[in-house]
């Protein structure tokens, strides 16, 4: 256990715990099919984002920057679903975590460090071979390494939001039970 890890919880700490843990979006991701579904959905919005950023910047397409503030908003709430499921686990700070959840964010960095192993092999093979094959990709390169960038900043999100387990069902309410105002 580190400093950082000793130090009692700050007013931001408590606020973003608070907010990472709300329950609004729990229909969104009740069920693994449906967190499945939202990551999925975060994936795609994400390709769509980083197409249309590349053409408005790299291709000049004025049109690509409306587009992308149209896919932001979803983007947004979907980012935030993810969140929720995972109880915020990626963006809460390591003293506002129990055990079970440090050990959790650990394991989810280890398989997002693993797959993005994979995406970087796959761009340097693609690469080379398009290098072989007498593509000339020097135009390319920045639109490689923006896209493997964005691929490495989300891919603990979406491993998070893929392996999460399902919260268990609780008869009673805790409160209520805690309170002795539960059903006996």
């Amino acid at each position: 256990m580190t400093t950082a890890d000793r130090r009692p919880m700050t007013s931001y700490d408590r606020w973003m715990y608070r907010l990472m843990n709300r329950r609004e979006a729990a229909p969104f991701h009740a069920t693994a099919a449906r967190r499945r579904a939202v990551v999925c959905a975060h994936i795609a919005l994400t390709a769509a984002g980083v197409a249309v950023w590349l053409l408005a910047v790299v291709g000049d397409q004025r049109w690509a920057l409306w587009t992308m503030l149209g896919l932001l908003l979803p983007w947004c709430f979907s980012t935030g679903v993810i969140n929720s499921s995972t109880r915020g686990l990626l963006e809460l700070r390591v003293r506002a975590l129990d055990e079970r959840q440090r050990a959790e964010k650990n394991r989810v960095a280890a398989l997002a460090h693993r797959a993005m192993l994979w995406v970087l092999l796959a761009a340097t093979v693609g690469s080379g071979a398009a290098a072989l094959a007498g593509v000339k990709i020097e135009g390319l390169v920045f639109s490689v390494l923006f896209t493997v960038f964005v691929v490495h900043w989300l891919t603990p999100l979406w491993v998070a939001g893929l392996t999460v387990r399902d919260e268990p069902e609780f008869d009673d309410d805790p409160v209520e039970v805690a309170a002795g105002t539960g059903a006996a």
